[in-house]
């Protein structure tokens, strides 16, 4: 009966329907961003200084060269890694035994010469024309790097959304621990893990953070582990609170007096009626972990290159806000802001939705 109550209010809710729809999408993106990116190298990092800050909507045509490593490993999780060169083109003039191009951005009459015999079993120019030349149309442009923008977004959302889950799952796991021993036995443990609770909270968060990485060391999982640490103590404070006042109800002193363990009843009956509010809190808490790893990439302690992160891009690109191109700086910033704002929207729209006094 709830769950059908739980469904027909979040259906009947537009920005809850709005929101998830918005987050399993992004999440979908980070899932299979290689397969929906331009650029499926390892981190989408395929730099081509000559075409860097190009503008949306720009296309090249672009040269493959094999390289001496013949193997090429790929996979729609992690990206390809290839010993391929790609070189973007500007004149291409076939010869009787090969063919000479100028690259992209070269202003003098020079021409690098390649031969057939370079492209083991395409010894023609319909061979070559087929597999080796092709178009490229960068949807958002390119970065100062030359690397493809649209690329780079979508694998660094992998970032976003993977942190999110990380570190509310570190945060929920310490969290409910604490929170559950203070509240349900009181006394001295519940002196002490309070007197711990208010000595975290008490450090800024983002100080907490930076002192945790730069612990850790700067990394991929520092950020997570650092993000997770320092977030539990608002799960440990709210499961607290429900703990002690669930305590006192009757159907758990009944459960006292007839026997049953205090795992049993603590498990079994007072945890499942908190399961409500930590839906809530930890979509809050999603939104805090983005926000809070943007914020260290944009700082340099985060993620580290070649991987892209939506803060260190607006990092790189900031500059450009006053240099002519700011979408460079601001399309990643919109994409953090969207997705921080679905989930904000999701949890307002979950308390609502949730709350028992709530009767429509």
């Amino acid at each position: 009966m709830e769950s059908k109550r739980f469904l027909h209010r979040f259906k009947s809710d537009p920005w809850a329907i709005g929101s998830l729809s918005f987050i399993l999408l992004v999440t979908l993106c980070a899932l299979f961003a290689y397969t929906l990116s331009l650029d499926k190298t390892q981190y989408a990092n395929q730099m081509h200084l000559s075409i860097h800050s190009k503008p949306p909507g720009f296309s090249c045509r672009m040269l493959l060269i094999p390289g001496e490593d013949q193997k090429i490993k790929t996979s729609i999780f992690t990206g390809q890694i290839n010993a391929d060169e790609e070189i973007p083109l500007s004149e291409l003039n076939w010869l009787a035994d090969g063919f000479e191009y100028k690259r992209y951005g070269n202003l003098t009459d020079y021409f690098d010469k390649i031969t057939f015999g370079q492209y083991p079993g395409f010894d023609s120019k319909e061979a070559i024309q087929t597999h080796y030349l092709y178009s490229k149309r960068f949807l958002l442009g390119t970065d100062k790097y030359g690397r493809d923008l649209l690329s780079r977004l979508l694998v660094g959302s992998r970032i976003s959304i993977s942190i999110g889950f990380v570190a509310v799952f570190i945060s929920l796991t310490l969290g409910v621990f604490m929170g559950a021993l203070s509240g349900f036995f009181g006394g001295w443990v519940d002196r002490l893990i309070l007197w711990l609770i208010n000595v975290v909270w008490s450090i800024p968060t983002l100080l907490m953070v930076i002192a945790i990485t730069l612990a850790l060391g700067r990394g991929y999982w520092q950020v997570f582990v650092a993000v997770g640490l320092t977030m539990w103590v608002e799960v440990a404070r709210l499961v607290r609170g429900q703990v002690i006042s669930i305590k006192e109800q009757l159907y758990i002193q009944a459960s006292f007096t007839l026997g049953f363990s205090k795992y049993t009843i603590l498990v079994g009956h007072i945890l499942p009626v908190v399961v409500a509010p930590l839906i809530v809190i930890s979509a809050a808490n999603f939104a805090s972990a983005i926000l809070m790893e943007s914020g260290l990439s944009f700082l340099g302690i985060g993620a580290q290159p070649p991987m892209p992160s939506w803060g260190g891009m607006v990092k790189d690109h900031f500059r450009y806000l006053l240099l002519g191109k700011p979408y460079l700086a601001l399309l990643p910033g919109l994409a953090i802001m969207s997705l921080v704002l679905a989930f904000m929207m999701l949890g307002n729209s979950l308390r609502d939705i949730l709350d028992v006094r709530n009767t429509s």
